[in-house]
């Protein structure tokens, strides 16, 4: 499974909506995306290895055994409220949900790619 196929799923089952996987491909890529239709997840453990107390968490992620829990608010401080507004307009919900979302999501994310 691909990331974007993950995504799509993982997202579906947090946010209990049936999302289109065009829709949420395009929603992430805009997220998380490395402007050549990717995701960067390797940017994104860099900006948070970078960012204090979220450098632990992302070193659970990438590492054997559990995730470490991320608050929807160091997704929003992480990502940006702007950009996390974006992505949650164009899955069709709010700005706390989708950053709930990805805070569930993310580390899952992270941990199968």
């Amino acid at each position: 499974m691909d990331i974007f196929q993950l995504g799509t799923q993982l997202l579906s089952e947090k946010l209990g909506m049936a999302l289109d996987a065009d829709t949420v491909t395009s929603a992430l890529s805009g997220l998380l995306g490395d402007g050549e239709g990717n995701i960067d997840l390797a940017g994104l453990a860099t900006k948070m290895a970078g960012s204090g107390d979220l450098g632990g968490i992302v070193s659970s992620w990438l590492g054997d055994g559990a995730n470490s829990a991320i608050s929807a608010d160091s997704i929003l401080s992480l990502l940006g409220e702007g950009k996390v507004s974006d992505f949650a307009s164009t899955l069709g919900t709010d700005t706390d949900t989708a950053a709930a979302g990805l805070a569930d999501v993310l580390p899952q994310m992270m941990d199968q790619a």
